[in-house]
């Protein structure tokens, strides 16, 4: 008989999940796909198909408590997410999904999970308690890459970070009842331990959050140890709860991001990106970890019960609970029905379905086997099934911000407007924001949609819906907000998105800046004074189309002295143009270029067509 794989050594595994997990995430956004689906696969591939790894043998009794840290670490980013301000728009529907969603979603869930999959009462009752849960792990990357408009995206978002730990918690109580059904452990006793667990949860939650902030704002800190301090903190306060009692940790560390999230700390912008980073890193590798754990044997479980449950949760328990839930709100039919039919469930349905179903199964319960295998394949059917279908789903039902992204423009001067006047008749979203109204008279007078305020004052961010817009181009005449906006965008819209006109004093040795601060500079190398001086003596914008007949080479000989700016591809996807990029041409694609007066009146003529 032939000899396994050797196992592989903790290191190499740690090597390989985190290769996996960040290349799978690669690949996705260079394909276009859900990234999520190619972690999954990936997981599955060097796990039960291929036993290359197997976590269990080759990271040992550590993969429980990792999992569970990096669960923890997930949902406290999740907290750290839901600014209250933020909610204002959909606050009346989480608050039914939650509320009233939550409670009949567990009834519905182990309704399906009796009568459907063929599970005892008791097993479907702890079950169905985690099955309320919707994900961040997976919600989050799926909003990213559907581009869902504002209210829906804050339904979602809120939905699955609130009810993770609420779903946990479910779970908890009624194994509790079971456990005083086969024990003669008395009801009172295991009513008060759960109420003990929680509300020692919320305590340490609130007490940790409230401490961190006082801490950092009053300089108790050192700035190069708030990130570790912070770690510290959540992990000390995730293991103190859940000693008290099981999975309390999640809650904790929830609400202690939301006290934190609604602090108005200083240096709160830094935390949270760092935890974003921190927690790409996790989803992937519990992903990885998660699908390489299944066992052929344990795949082999799903049978056609299992496949009708999936289909029946899917297609019948989600949707009930959230129109019943949402039903006679302010929420509008289209976004009821976007959330009804995306349920994606993940990482802590997969992690504390295993642990309660061990639980039951120690206990005597034959069911509590089948937990784990169930769990895996609603999370596998939802992931793969949502991951394709909510940006499509989105777009026919009017939530999405559909078609290329478009240019956010910080700056209302008429170079601007003249750009965003070209880049709108080109069917691309524009938006101009200037602190200064009177900026805004030439884009309001070509009909460009405006924003009159600081784009980086909390009512741009809790206004502005931003998902129409890819790019950044900052250009109004202050060359030092225009690097600072342009560095704060960076991180949300990439460095190689994010644009700015040339700083007037930029060459001088006293004046310029490190690499790491401000944007790109805009094609043509032009100043704000360059760009508006060349405006007025009569530079406009053109696009002009590319043919076979008319290609790249014919545009530039007959545009000598033109500065290109950007293009847009045979799908009409926008690039903008930094200093020192070439454009790619092509047929089907546009040029789009300031062209001086001459060439503008001569040159154009002759060309396919002119916007």
């Amino acid at each position: 008989m032939a000899a396994g794989p050797e196992a592989l050594s903790p290191v190499t595994a740690f090597a390989l999940v985190g290769a996996l997990g960040v290349g799978a995430q690669w690949l996705a956004w260079k394909l276009r796909l859900p990234g999520i689906v190619l972690m999954l696969g990936a997981g599955l591939i060097v796990g039960p198909v291929l036993g290359l790894f197997d976590p269990a043998r080759d990271i040992g009794p550590l993969l429980g408590p990792l999992i569970s840290i990096a669960v923890a670490i997930i949902l406290f980013e999740g907290g750290l997410s839901l600014d209250l301000r933020s909610l204002r728009d959909a606050a009346t529907g989480v608050r039914r999904l939650v509320l009233i969603g939550a409670p009949l979603g567990w009834a519905l869930s182990a309704a399906a999970l009796h009568w459907v999959a063929g599970i005892g009462w008791a097993t479907a009752a702890v079950f169905g308690g985690i099955m309320i849960v919707t994900g961040p792990t997976v919600i989050a990357p799926l909003l990213r890459q559907a581009r869902l408009k504002r209210r829906p995206a804050q339904l979602l978002q809120w939905e699955a970070i609130v009810n993770d730990p609420v779903g946990a918690l479910a779970a908890v109580l009624a194994f509790q009842v079971v456990l005083v059904n086969r024990s003669a452990t008395g009801a009172g006793a295991a009513i008060g331990h759960l109420a003990l667990g929680t509300g020692v949860a919320t305590l340490l939650g609130l007490a940790a959050g409230w401490g961190l902030t006082r801490a950092f704002r009053n300089g108790l800190v050192p700035e190069y140890m708030k990130v570790p301090v912070l770690f510290a903190l959540l992990l000390g306060v995730f293991a103190l709860s859940d000693s008290v009692l099981h999975e309390s940790g999640l809650l904790a560390v929830t609400i202690m991001g939301l006290f934190i999230a609604n602090a108005d700390l200083p240096s709160f912008a830094e935390l949270r990106r760092f935890k974003e980073h921190a927690t790409v890193l996790l989803v992937s590798g519990v992903f990885i970890l998660l699908a390489a754990n299944m066992s052929m044997a344990t795949l082999a479980t799903i049978d056609w019960h299992a496949v009708a449950f999936v289909a029946v949760v899917i297609a019948l328990a989600r949707p009930v609970t959230v129109l019943v839930a949402l039903a006679f709100s302010d929420v509008p039919w289209r976004e009821r029905w976007l959330v009804a039919l995306t349920g994606p469930r993940g990482v802590v349905l997969v992690a504390v379905a295993g642990l309660f179903g061990e639980r039951l199964a120690a206990l005597g319960i034959a069911d509590g086997a089948r937990v784990a295998p169930l769990a895996f394949a609603l999370v596998a059917a939802t992931v793969v099934l949502h991951g394709f279908t909510l940006a499509p789903l989105a777009r026919v039902l009017g939530l999405s911000a559909g078609g290329p992204p478009g240019v956010l423009i910080v700056g209302g001067c008429p170079w601007s407007a003249a750009l965003g006047e070209l880049l709108q008749k080109l069917e691309l979203p524009v938006l101009i924001v200037d602190p200064n109204r009177a900026h805004l008279r030439a884009a309001r007078a070509a009909g460009l949609p405006v924003f009159s305020g600081d784009i980086l004052s909390e009512a741009a961010e809790h206004t502005l819906d931003l998902v129409p817009y890819g790019m950044v181009i900052t250009a109004t005449d202050n060359d030092a907000y225009n690097t600072l906006v342009a560095t704060d965008v960076a991180p949300e819209f990439g460095r190689e998105n994010v644009f700015q006109l040339t700083r007037a004093k930029d060459e001088s040795r006293r004046h310029a800046l490190p690499a790491t601060l401000g944007g790109r500079r805009v094609s043509g190398d032009m100043t704000w004074s360059d760009a508006n001086t060349r405006l007025r003596e009569g530079w406009t914008f053109r696009a002009t189309g590319l043919t076979d007949d008319f290609t790249l080479d014919d545009w530039l000989e007959k545009n000598a002295e033109a500065l290109i700016m950007a293009e847009t591809d045979k799908n009409g996807v926008l690039r903008l143009l930094g200093e020192g990029d070439n454009p790619r041409g092509g047929a089907g694609s546009r040029i789009i270029a300031f062209v001086p007066p001459a060439a503008d009146a001569a040159g154009n003529a002759a060309q396919s067509p002119d916007a």
